[in-house]
């Protein structure tokens, strides 16, 4: 089991994880005093053991060495073959692949999930308690997407003019809110909705749209 680490160990294990990441060998204790400007070698070695010894690194006679990443298991669903949506047709069983979540969400790298508190977007069968999923790219005008401002998150249908930005709940019971061209600038995308996950499943957003650069600009649609 890891243990929690103090802020330094943290940071030297943050360092660690990137030097052999970029350089694809273990740092030198040269490299650790140049980074933390530590006065010995003592130093860097009871960092090492604190790290091991909390369950982040291993130790053997070969020395230090990160601990293996464990990947998550591949689940796909088998296709089994093809079925008429037409005429009847003779029933052949083949081994056509998987569908995988790859298969759904092509931007997989690019995707992350949000868990919804409210219900203003019940309109788009958006729940409280479901989980967005968001891909990080531009909103659309008109597309559903997440936003930061004023330090607060929304989840909201968005709309650009040149009277500023909209955000357009999907329940009668919420207020739309409305954010004027000056402060534009304020206002950060978090991602843009594409899907949510409850206790029914996957839901994929039925929007299609192509983006373009990252620019958040109220005058053009």
């Amino acid at each position: 089991m890891q243990k929690r680490l103090t802020e330094k160990q943290q940071a030297v294990l943050d360092f660690i994880m990137k030097y052999v990441s970029e350089k694809s060998v273990w740092p030198t204790y040269d490299d650790f005093r140049e980074e933390f400007g530590f006065k010995s070698s003592n130093s860097i070695t009871q960092n090492l053991k604190a790290l091991a010894k909390k369950g982040h690194l291993l130790h053997n006679e070969a020395g230090y060495q990160l601990k293996p990443i464990k990947r998550a298991p591949h689940f796909g669903i088998a296709i089994r073959g093809e079925i008429s949506a037409g005429t009847l047709q003779e029933a052949v069983e083949s081994n056509l692949g998987e569908i995988t979540m790859e298969t759904v969400f092509p931007n997989l790298d690019r995707i992350f999930a949000v868990r919804v508190r409210g219900e203003s977007m019940i309109g788009a069968e958006i729940h409280d308690g479901d989980y967005v999923l968001l891909v990080d790219d531009d909103i659309p005008n008109g597309g559903i997407g997440a936003i930061l401002y004023n330090g607060e998150t929304s989840l909201k249908r968005v709309y650009m003019d040149q009277e500023g930005l909209r955000l357009e709940p999907m329940n009668s019971n919420y207020k739309e809110i409305k954010i004027s061209p000056q402060i534009f600038e304020e206002v950060s995308i978090l991602g843009r909705y594409i899907g949510h996950v409850n206790k029914n499943g996957i839901t994929k957003s039925s929007e299609a749209y192509r983006y373009g650069t990252r620019s958040y600009s109220p005058f053009t649609n």
